[in-house]
């Protein structure tokens, strides 16, 4: 009886959330599928009322606008009054923050004066809008020229106009083309579409050297350590390394402290080989933003150069539709399904419990459901409330990173492991329940109590907290098929995202939740018996090894002091629990000795938290180069493959890669055979440049494999889940393509 509320409240909530991934599928739509911007915002105008333009757009079903990125920008002759528009529906964005937003339709009008002798209304109409269904996809600035017959009786006003002035000379040329490009893109400081923000041109000035040259409208900035060049089909020639002049140093939003170029860049770049009259293909990929504003995805450029011609190129866009306009990725979010996301995490929560990391916390629960033996109320209990612990801890990590990623903020799956603090109390965490396990102390009548050890109850708490656990330990590991979906997960919608997290969860608990509830697994279980409490001590060891490698990833982030401090907070935990078990802290004198040790440990974990990091905590082997952006860039400019590796020493899953593939002599071999660097990035610490190239790739977390081909194609991901075989055939594929 006393679990019948339990019964009532978990069961129907894993059969509603059953209920709920079947009835959603529909609601996601592939991007690919993503409507042409006229399509999805049909314009309509009406000049027919003397002095007012009424516009009226037709939104398609999933699709929105945004109330502030109107703007209206009248022809010669034509004096625009305030817009009209109506007031949208008010929510917040992740990029724009409070904003307005119209669906299905929306009418605005525009009054307007007109020069003496003028007959046609001539008006560029700005509008920006997104698709907002899986994943959310937005377009660039949209701009649409209007030109309409005037009716009689518009009012005349005196117009003014103006006239631009030109220039001789090649140099002259250049500074023409740029100051036309900065002209062209001022539109009253909405986010312009990416040919006009940064507007890209270049010349090969001789058969050894070409000029590029960047113009920037006021108030835009290229990132300079975000720029790639190569050529294609040049008969062995190749780009030198670019000859980069000072740069401005900017504190931007996403990628820390970078080096940037405002207004114009001209970059000499000399060219290697033996010179020939043949041109050149020069492929260039670059990324900006608007200062204050939104960042553009990383914009590829192709020109065809006729060297020692002096003709000025511009370049022309490469590749598919922009993403979304305020992105920080180089690639398109991964096109799958809500309801593909939601099997991937399923699996992938499954098989997350075969892995290292989870393991013993699982031996908690293999102990107390052989306990449980043929008492079917006791193994329901263990089931349903250890997945009631899996479950709202998804939800909490879940929402904690929507929550961060709402405010701008990035948040990795596993990076809680990045803060020394957590590391500390994660280690003393182990240490208690691997000294429980021991026998030196005891929660409660049962080994499923001790997942509860935290909080020093029993009974159904207990089975609560080791779910807790078990994804506290989880979330630096990652299984087959759990990229995918969480991939899916950072970028999706709040509800979406939820449901994921929810799925891996699930997965998770299944083993035991089927143990519970269904009597003929149960039974395949064998009897308890005396046996049990030497397995209990057996199983004790698995913990104080998870311990000992957490204070290793400690090690590596914090040095030797913070290793020293958590011992100490670990020695004063065992004497608390030891006095404890001994005691049972009877009486105020031993329950003061208790508490005052408990207290105690508390101080070297304060101080662990305040020490400075050392001046370098990243081993790099030899033959293996350190990644950082401008590194990349300048391999990738010398047509050579690279492999980039972003691992950590928290994440099991790298090392595990590591030990099998990447740290073997069948790989060493393999990159001289291709010609290939391998290039290893170090994320045990926050680091924004690793961070922001893990947002590149949309990867949620470490580890993260990119096989970079040369001549400046599109980096290939691995899966990471590596195998000898998987790294040979992008390595070749990659070596292949010089």
């Amino acid at each position: 009886m006393r679990l019948s509320w339990m019964y009532r409240i978990v069961v129907p909530l894993l059969w509603g959330f059953g209920l709920l991934l079947g009835s959603l599928p529909a609601c996601a739509q592939n991007a690919g599928e993503l409507l042409p911007v006229t399509e999805a915002y049909k314009l309509s105008a009406d000049a027919t009322t003397p002095g007012v333009l009424k516009l009226h757009w037709t939104i398609a079903p999933d699709y929105y606008l945004y109330r502030g990125r109107m703007q209206f920008k009248a022809g010669d002759g034509i004096t625009l009054g305030v817009a009209q528009l109506p007031d949208g529906t008010k929510s917040h964005d992740e990029y724009l923050g409070d904003v307005e937003t119209y669906h299905h339709r929306v009418d605005a009008s525009v009054p307007y004066t007109v020069a003496a002798g003028t007959t046609r209304l001539q008006m560029a109409v700005q509008y920006q809008g997104c698709h907002e269904v899986d994943p959310k996809i937005c377009y660039p600035p949209h701009t649409e020229q209007l030109d309409l017959l005037l009716p009689a009786g518009a009012s005349a006003v005196t117009q003014v106009g103006t006239s631009a002035q030109g220039a001789g000379t090649l140099a002259a040329a250049l500074q023409k083309m740029g100051s036309a490009a900065t002209t062209a893109a001022s539109v009253d400081g909405a986010a312009l579409p990416p040919e006009q923000a940064f507007h890209f041109e270049a010349l090969a000035s001789s058969p050894q050297q070409l000029l590029l040259r960047w113009t920037m409208p006021k108030g835009y900035y290229l990132y300079r350590d975000h720029t790639t060049l190569s050529l294609r089909d040049a008969a062995g020639r190749t780009l030198g390394k670019p000859k980069w002049p000072a740069a401005t140093k900017h504190d931007d939003p996403q990628f820390g402290k970078v080096s940037v170029y405002f207004d114009q860049l001209e970059l000499p770049v000399p060219i290697n080989g033996a010179g020939s009259a043949q041109s050149l293909t020069l492929v260039a990929s670059f990324q900006g933003c608007q200062d204050g504003g939104l960042c553009y995805p990383v914009m590829t450029r192709k020109l065809t150069l006729d060297p020692g011609s002096a003709a000025v190129e511009s370049g022309t866009p490469v590749g598919g539709p922009v993403e979304t306009t305020p992105s920080q990725r180089t690639q398109r979010p991964l096109q799958i399904s809500l309801i593909a996301a939601l099997l991937l995490a399923l699996g992938g929560g499954l098989i997350l419990n075969l892995m290292p990391c989870v393991l013993p916390v699982l031996s908690i629960k293999a102990v107390s459901v052989l306990e449980s033996g043929e008492n079917r109320s006791r193994a329901r209990r263990h089931a349903l409330f250890y997945s009631a612990g899996v479950l709202c801890s998804f939800a909490v990590l879940g929402l904690g990173i929507l929550a961060l990623r709402a405010a701008g903020h990035t948040l990795g799956w596993g990076s809680q492991l990045q803060q020394p603090i957590i590391v500390a109390v994660l280690a003393c965490v182990m240490l208690a329940v691997g000294l429980s396990m021991s026998g030196v102390v005891h929660f409660g009548s049962s080994m499923g109590n001790t997942g509860a050890g935290l909080a020093s109850r029993s009974g159904p708490s207990g089975d609560f907290f080791t779910g807790v656990l078990a994804v506290v330990v989880a979330s630096p590991c990652t299984a087959p098929f759990m990229g995918s979906a969480l991939v899916y997960a950072f970028a999706a919608p709040m509800l979406s995202a939820l449901l994921v997290f929810l799925a891996l969860g699930v997965g998770l608990a299944l083993p035991f939740l089927l143990i519970g509830l269904v009597p003929a697994l149960a039974r395949l279980l064998p009897r308890p018996g005396r046996w049990m409490e030497t397995l209990k001590q057996v199983l004790a060891f698995p913990m104080y090894l998870t311990a000992v490698w957490l204070v290793w990833v400690l090690a590596k982030q914090r040095g030797a002091d913070a290793v020293g401090l958590v011992l100490v907070a670990m020695v004063l935990l065992a004497m608390a629990l030891w006095l404890f078990g001994r005691s049972g802290a009877r009486g105020t004198g031993g329950k003061l000795l208790v508490g005052t040790l408990a207290v105690a440990m508390l101080v070297p974990l304060y101080l662990l938290a305040h020490v400075p990091a050392p001046a370098s905590v990243a081993s790099i082997a030899a033959g293996t180069v350190a990644y950082s952006p401008q590194k990349l860039a300048d391999l990738r400019a010398a047509n050579t493959p690279v492999l980039v590796d972003i691992t950590a020493d928290w994440c099991v899953t790298c090392k595990a890669n590591e030990h099998t593939v990447l740290n073997t002599q069948a790989f060493r071999d393999l990159l001289t055979q291709t010609g290939a660097v391998y290039m290893q990035g170090d994320w045990t610490n926050v680091d924004p440049v690793i961070s922001a190239f893990l947002a590149q790739y949309n990867s949620p977390g470490v580890p993260l494999y990119v096989v970079f081909p040369p001549h400046g194609a599109a980096g290939q991901q691995l899966s990471t889940v590596l195998t000898p075989s998987m790294v040979e055939n992008a390595l070749t594929a990659a070596a292949a393509a010089r």
